[in-house]
């Protein structure tokens, strides 16, 4: 299972790390403790993209610039034997790519792992950072 830490967390999410750690104090978001260090477990950060994307803040994408390759975090992946869809959350927006299964498993997609989205034209190639 893939972890980030606080920061990384954050910069996912398009927030302040204090930000992140408010939620983590309410209880919006889990953190364990991975070699003394307080993490994010990847599964969690990719449901609360998920929560954050379906009720978008009007005033974040004017802080946002989209270029041609988007760092995100996938949350969903939908497999057949020959193809797979793969969802990601890159900041405030929703990619979707269409690949084959044999991509998708040997980058090792999954909820909860970052992998940046490269968009030419209406083919997106999704890679591993």
């Amino acid at each position: 299972m893939s972890t980030y830490r606080i920061a990384e967390a954050a910069d996912l999410l398009g927030v302040s790390d204090d930000t992140l750690r408010r939620w983590v104090d309410a209880g919006r978001l889990e953190t364990v403790t991975e070699g003394g260090r307080t993490v994010v477990p990847g599964p969690a950060l990719a449901d609360l993209a998920v929560e954050l994307a379906d009720a978008p803040d009007p005033h974040r994408a004017r802080s946002v610039s989209a270029r041609n390759r988007l760092l995100g975090l996938v949350t969903k992946v939908t497999k057949d034997t020959v193809m797979a869809q793969v969802e990601l959350i890159c900041g405030p927006y929703r990619i979707v790519s269409l690949m084959s299964t044999e991509a998708a498993d040997d980058l090792g997609l999954e909820p909860g792992v970052t992998a940046v989205a490269s968009i030419k034209s209406t083919n997106v190639v999704v890679e591993r950072p």
